[in-house]
């Protein structure tokens, strides 16, 4: 019944949304709301908000005038698929790393000391800056017949802002058994690593599902944004920059790889919510990150 009503409650969250977008533009000017010349909400013109069954409609008419297009909405779910894909690669290495980078810092109280502060840094750096010394990096990398791809320059980035939060949760989470309990383990002899294995790191699951639901969100949103900076075709961050040059004249098409981007967020925190299922037993007491 708990997971029905969070269902429910979600569904309805959608449905307020929508009533909310349409209510707005029944009743705001269509200029928007200017304040001593500042515009404070948006417009409600039909090119800067289209009505929801516009765009509904749109998704399901073809993607241009030519010859066998595909619909919308097929077009906007393949990229969403690509998209997908890239971003559970860098999730997945950025997952890797982030469990690797915690284990040194609580292994070493030293490398604690000298990574974390590099760790905190590495999310300052603004995104959209090394996105294009990442593809150029990439051209550089020859390994026989490998040859770096674009999207691996996408993953890449995507594992950037994904291992921050697994670092911190997971570090968190090796260090959280109380000392009684780390007392036992050294009675029965156990050496680091077992301990590492039987308690640190079943301890560490309250802390680890809510980071991995982070990294995941960091993940997509890594990979929308290096799509557009790198200039990758084929996801939907691409697409959302391709569709906006004709907003004016088809103002409904920019809104589907929208909604496309915020499918495969949704798909990406279903993924962590099973994984959450799958490790229940250890979820006692869930503790954000």
């Amino acid at each position: 019944m708990r997971r029905l009503r969070a269902a429910l409650l979600g569904i309805a969250g959608v449905v307020l949304l929508g009533v909310l977008w349409e209510a707005y533009k029944a009743f705001a000017p269509a200029g928007g709301v200017v304040v001593n010349g500042l515009t404070i909400l948006p417009r409600t013109s039909d090119a800067a908000m289209p009505h929801l069954s516009t765009m509904l409609q749109r998704a399901l008419d073809p993607v241009s005038s030519a010859p066998g297009s595909s619909p919308l909405w097929v077009a906007v779910l393949q990229a969403s698929a690509f998209t997908l894909t890239v971003a559970a690669v860098g999730w997945l290495v950025g997952v890797v790393v982030g469990l690797l980078i915690a284990t040194i810092m609580q292994r070493f109280r030293t490398a604690e000391s000298a990574l974390l502060p590099w760790v905190v840094l590495s999310q300052t750096v603004p995104l959209i800056a090394i996105a294009p010394l990442v593809k150029r990096w990439g051209a550089f990398v020859h390994l026989g017949a490998f040859d770096w791809q674009d999207w691996m320059s996408v993953a890449l980035i995507a594992s950037y802002l994904a291992f921050f939060p697994v670092s911190i949760g997971a570090l968190r989470g090796f260090s959280s058994p109380e000392q009684a309990h780390l007392d036992l383990m050294r009675a029965y002899g156990a050496g680091w690593w077992r301990t590492y294995l039987r308690l640190r790191v079943p301890a560490s699951v309250p802390y680890l599902l809510p980071a991995l639901r982070l990294a995941a969100a960091n993940a997509v949103i890594g990979t929308v944004v290096a799509e557009v900076s790198i200039g990758l075709s084929g996801g939907v961050g691409r697409m959302i920059i391709e569709f906006s040059q004709s907003g004016s004249s088809d103002p409904a098409k920019q809104w589907a790889p929208i909604f496309g981007a915020v499918l495969v967020g949704l798909v990406a925190a279903a993924v962590v919510v099973l994984i959450g299922v799958a490790l229940s037993k250890y979820r006692r007491n869930e503790v954000s990150t």
